[in-house]
């Protein structure tokens, strides 16, 4: 079976039979060839339903969560995202489909050069990759009008908000008492967020100086 055809398998089978039903979410995740964003060991395992290992012990999420937080995040084609972990570029180029601009910011340098090499190699010019500490977001291209971080947080750092447009979305996975990640959306009104726990998920843990409580640091 051709990579292609593993690409419509998994839209069909692992997306739509799970309530992914946004068009644009299903046209953008069959678009984006996944096969390209992993180890080449791991090609072959490209379309599985499940996260696979990157290099410095990090992981590119499986189809479904990526597809999930697009969904979840309700982006228009003029909007202006953050992606928080850049990790291969596999989610930035999913967005990109999506939105007018992605900017996405990944903490180690190898991981944001191949990304960054990858994306333009596959003609993703409206991504731009940045090196640097995620939990600080990008102040000086801000605001946004989504965010949508790939890593686990004891809490929502504070740049995220003030980097936000008003109705613009934060989506994040909150680490809980019992150590349980729960997908969160925040909706900025006005100058407060409005919450909504989307059920439950695993990712890497976020890392970052505003990656913890701050009575934790």
């Amino acid at each position: 079976m051709t990579f292609v055809n593993q690409r419509q398998q998994m839209v069909a089978e692992q997306l739509e039979t799970r309530h992914i039903d946004d068009p644009r979410v299903l046209d953008a995740m069959a678009a984006v060839p996944r096969e390209q964003f992993v180890q080449l060991a791991q090609q072959q395992s490209a379309y599985n339903d499940s996260a696979l290992p990157l290099e410095h012990h990090q992981t590119i999420s499986q189809p479904y969560t990526v597809a999930f937080m697009a969904q979840a995040l309700r982006l228009k084609s003029e909007d202006v995202v953050l992606e928080i972990g850049t990790g291969s570029g596999y989610g930035a180029a999913v967005l990109s489909r999506l939105a007018k601009r992605v900017d996405t910011i990944e903490r180690i340098p190898e991981l944001a050069s191949q990304a960054r090499e990858r994306l333009k190699q596959l003609g993703y010019s409206n991504v731009r990759v940045f090196v640097g500490d995620g939990t600080s977001g990008l102040p000086e291209h801000a605001p946004y009008d989504a965010i949508c971080v790939t890593a686990a947080g004891q809490t929502l750092p504070p740049a995220y908000a003030a980097q936000l447009k008003p109705g613009g979305r934060i989506l994040i996975p909150l680490v809980n008492w019992s150590d349980a990640q729960t997908m969160t959306l925040f909706t900025k009104t006005g100058t407060e967020l409005k919450k909504r726990e989307l059920g439950s998920f695993r990712f890497v843990p976020l890392i970052g100086a505003y990656a913890v409580s701050p009575a934790d640091r």
